[in-house]
């Protein structure tokens, strides 16, 4: 793709925005970077831009420097129902993401993973698998590491895995992973999408460009996948941990079995896998079938699944004190990721639960905690508190405790209410941004303050 002398808007300066910009800078092309923030609010982020000859168009709307704009590179934050945005299209302006510009200029094998829950841990392990192979592998997109900061340093021989998140999907257009994957699909940013059919079409679109030679892997025990798979040109593979599929990893006999070529053969038995969970089976299911269509030996993929530790904020132990541990699984962001992780508690928990609302109902989570003798007490805190405490004393769950947007008092609560020889797991089952800039720093944040308990 060349962008020599083409002026380019980038909209939204967080990380995958100034990735953005610098590669288009390198490149050649006229950018100007916006952004609602002043230029004060970056402190020094911004120098490389500045020095590399970027216009500055900070604390202000971009309407005014939409004219004689070639292209408009879009934050995932933004959604493409924006007024200007569709101002921009109407004009000619060629509107894209982060995510589409790194595909259009990076080089080597892409496969692209997305779904609802255990994208994060299943890109992590697919990045892992590819390293096995010693080839040069990039793990990046929604995991946090924008596409655009390695894109222009890629080799036709390296690997790169993208996790992809459904705001990504909505600016995409030629993209064109080799191997696209859906972990599994529920409820999730209905207040973005505004239904669940239009949330399911924009994951699907990862498959748009793929041909007969490309492999679409999906879950064989989410009802959902089966529909997503209708129609695609692509050669499906399933992963599934209750069931044998037609093509692509489960379970037999207590062993992990590939199959894509119409013989199965032994990766390494479940208990081997060091990541716990049925969910986390999942994962290494979806991750086996992943590398397998993008040519990892199977040989390769034992050590790496008896070896892997995980993802930071996902079920991670912070430490244990007083004989509780503390457990942070701030990348529980919807009910369905925060129904996994209580799926794994084996000790009397105290779940910390609310944040900012993604506009789904709160009463599946609180039937199920309802009826997990496991967890001993919910500490509520943030915007959804109130909706979550109606759900839960709808199912007559009482052993509740609010902290409102104090996050100090939250903890302080969680300590009074564990029990010796129990848990206290931050699985919110909401997004983080009415107290804190993202799930990462929930995350760091509950960390730091737990250590210093």
């Amino acid at each position: 793709m060349d962008v020599r002398n083409k002026r380019v808007i980038v909209l939204g300066m967080a990380r995958s925005g100034i990735a953005a910009a610098k590669l288009l800078a390198k490149r050649g092309a006229i950018v100007t970077i916006s952004d609602m923030k002043a230029e004060e609010s970056f402190g020094g982020a911004l120098d490389e831009l500045r020095s590399l000859g970027c216009i500055f168009a900070l604390g202000e709307g971009p309407q005014k420097y939409l004219a004689d704009q070639d292209m408009m590179i879009l934050s995932p934050g933004i959604p493409v129902a924006k007024p200007f945005v569709q101002e921009a299209i109407a004009a000619g302006i060629e509107v894209i993401g982060e995510l589409e510009l790194g595909a259009r200029m990076m080089r080597g094998g892409l496969c692209a993973i997305t779904g609802t829950n255990g994208k994060t841990t299943t890109t992590t392990l697919v990045g892992e698998l590819f390293r096995a192979t010693g080839r040069g592998t990039h793990v990046v997109g929604n995991i946090g590491y924008p596409i655009t900061a390695d894109a222009g340093e890629m080799t036709d021989d390296d690997l790169t895995v993208a996790e992809v998140s459904s705001y990504q999907c909505e600016t995409i257009s030629t993209f064109h992973p080799h191997v696209g994957a859906v972990l599994n699909i529920t409820e999730d940013h209905i207040a973005r999408h505004g239904s669940m059919q239009c949330y399911i079409d924009m994951k699907r679109r990862i498959f748009d460009r793929q041909t007969e030679a490309d492999f679409a892997v999906f879950n064989y025990d989410d009802p959902t996948c089966h529909e997503m798979a209708k129609g695609l040109a692509a050669k499906i593979v399933w992963f599934s941990r209750t069931q044998q599929v037609p093509c692509g990893a489960d379970v037999r006999d207590g062993v992990i079995m590939l199959n894509l070529e119409g013989e199965a053969k032994a990766i390494c038995r479940v208990d081997e896998v060091f990541i716990p969970g049925p969910h986390n089976l999942e994962n290494a299911l979806a991750a086996v079938a992943i590398a397998g269509a993008m040519g990892v030996a199977p040989e390769l993929m034992a050590p790496v699944l008896r070896t892997f530790r995980g993802v930071e904020h996902r079920i991670e132990t912070v430490r244990v004190l007083g004989g509780v541990t503390w457990i942070n699984d701030s990348k529980g962001t919807n009910v369905d990721s925060t129904l996994k992780a209580i799926a794994t508690m084996t000790r009397p928990t105290v779940l910390i639960l609310g944040g900012s609302d993604k506009g789904t109902s709160f009463d599946p989570l609180a039937e199920a905690i309802a009826a997990a003798p496991q967890i001993a007490h919910c500490v509520l805190v943030g915007d959804t508190a109130a909706q979550i405490r109606a759900s839960l004393e709808k199912v007559g769950y009482k052993a509740i405790s609010e902290a409102d947007h104090d996050f100090d008092r939250c903890i302080a609560l969680c300590r009074e209410k564990a029990l010796e020889g129990g848990c206290v797991l931050l699985s919110p089952a909401c997004a983080s941004f009415d107290m804190f800039k993202d799930f990462e720093d929930r995350g760091r944040i509950f960390k730091e303050k737990v250590m210093n308990l």
